[in-house]
């Protein structure tokens, strides 16, 4: 049975118009899922997962400390299509991220699910909640977890096909967190004539070795506070 949170989202589709994905209902979607916050962020082709809405205090800073280190269940959800389902970080090893999971704990989050939306064996993007405690989702929330991505990813990619920009328009949202990083990598990357990807590594590198969200350094890059040495090497996470 379709949970209301759920069908009151679906019946508020049919009178959504304009570009992007209509706000879904996150606070009541945390409260159905027993969840503390959710971020979802959406991958189309060629794009790096962008985190599109969220509700929670930890969550946009849960998904900072990913795009700082590079590395994360929301990541690896996004590009790979994986089910990530970590009930305690504490029992984590540093081995597949490391120094990620004490970084997490940092944020008080001490439990992560990561669901990834999936059409087929193309990853979409995915659905990341916390929880400041640890401990397993049951049967009923996980239910409702799979019926809600399985939903988003419907509708994503049907707004992808029945519109050739939606790739674009599906991120081209107010609230749209992460864009400044974007940016700012592409000026750094002019500024020292460099890669991409070796400019949102010297990103990565600073705000690590000074301690700062990167969505601080990518805007005083942008607003020229900021000036990154060529020749800056940056620290091994």
């Amino acid at each position: 049975m379709t949970h209301p949170v759920m069908r009151a989202y679906l019946s508020a589709l049919s009178t959504h118009i304009g570009p992007g994905l209509a706000a879904l209902p996150l606070a009541d979607c945390t409260d159905m899922l027993g969840l503390d916050g959710l971020g979802l962020l959406l991958s189309p082709i060629d794009r790096p997962a962008e985190l599109v809405q969220s509700h929670g205090e930890r969550t946009v800073a849960l998904e900072d400390l990913q795009q700082l280190q590079g590395q994360g269940p929301s990541l690896d959800a996004a590009h790979h299509g994986t089910l990530l389902l970590l009930p305690d970080v504490g029992e984590l090893t540093a081995d597949r991220w490391p120094g990620l999971p004490a970084a997490i704990e940092a944020l008080d989050v001490h439990a992560v699910f990561s669901f990834p939306l999936r059409i087929g064996m193309d990853a979409l993007g995915v659905l990341t909640g916390h929880r400041t405690r640890p401990g397993p989702m049951d049967t009923d929330q996980l239910t409702h977890a799979f019926g809600l991505v399985d939903t988003l990813a419907q509708i994503v990619i049907t707004t992808v096909t029945h519109n050739e920009q939606a790739q674009i328009d599906l991120l081209d949202e107010p609230g749209l967190h992460f864009a400044e990083v974007h940016q700012a990598t592409g000026m750094l990357a002019a500024q020292l004539d460099i890669d991409g990807d070796i400019a949102l590594i010297r990103l990565r590198g600073y705000a690590f070795s000074h301690g700062r969200p990167l969505l601080d350094v990518a805007r005083d890059v942008l607003a020229r506070r900021l000036h990154l040495d060529p020749g800056d090497t940056p620290p091994s996470w």
